[in-house]
């Protein structure tokens, strides 16, 4: 029998796009969230960019309907907190073995970032097979994704890093890509003005190109 996946991985694999989230107001952190899943979207990471990011996590993980996790994490005292705030799962801008553990014995699903083969051979030999590539844009987009994955054939790839609405299409057609993150879909400016459905609908938006191009999901 198959082993079933982690519950973390097959959202991913469904919806195909990961909001990247940053407040500077605890409060934002519900509506924003409630946005992003009225949007038909299951997962939300919200990054350590801010000293509100650990309440944010934990008002966010209240919702059941919802996989939330925490995103530039540098450090183990990092993914311990975001496990204690309520993270599901753990994003991290490098690859930092230290890092990688403290998340598994947290139990919980770890992605660090990666921008080079060196790298992916790297978090290969620790076990991982889902790497964050980023940033994506600056590292080669799309085309050095697809050159990455023939070279390294049971990896799964989270592009991240100045991804775009209009970007999605390129990406989510490699099959190796599981979904793409960015932070077009919560941007800074509707989160200050509370334009929280101009959020539904850029989700909204993104869930539909990644139908479009994957089937229905």
């Amino acid at each position: 029998m198959k082993q079933r996946e982690d519950p973390v991985i097959e959202r991913m694999a469904r919806d195909r796009i990961v909001p990247i989230v940053v407040v500077e107001r605890a409060e934002d952190a519900a509506p924003v969230t409630a946005a992003l899943r009225a949007g038909d979207c299951g997962l939300v990471e919200f990054t350590l960019r801010t000293p509100v990011a650990f309440a944010a996590i934990t008002a966010a993980a209240a919702r059941t309907d919802m996989l939330v996790g925490a995103g530039t994490v540098l450090d183990v005292t990092q993914v311990k907190a975001a496990a204690a705030a309520g993270a599901r799962f753990i994003v991290s801008p490098g690859l930092d073995p230290a890092i990688v553990e403290a998340a598994r014995t947290a139990g919980l699903p770890v992605i660090p970032g990666v921008s080079t083969a060196t790298e992916i051979q790297m978090a290969r030999n620790l076990g991982l097979r889902l790497v964050k590539f980023f940033p994506a844009r600056s590292a080669g987009g799309a085309a050095a994704v697809r050159a990455l994955a023939a070279a390294f054939q049971d990896m799964r790839f989270l592009p991240t890093g100045g991804i775009g609405e209009a970007d999605l299409p390129d990406y989510l057609m490699i099959p190796a890509v599981i979904a793409c993150g960015g932070s077009w879909l919560a941007p800074a400016k509707q989160i200050a003005a509370c334009a929280f459905g101009e959020i539904t609908q850029f989700t909204l938006a993104a869930r539909a190109i990644a139908r479009s191009v994957t089937g229905t999901l």
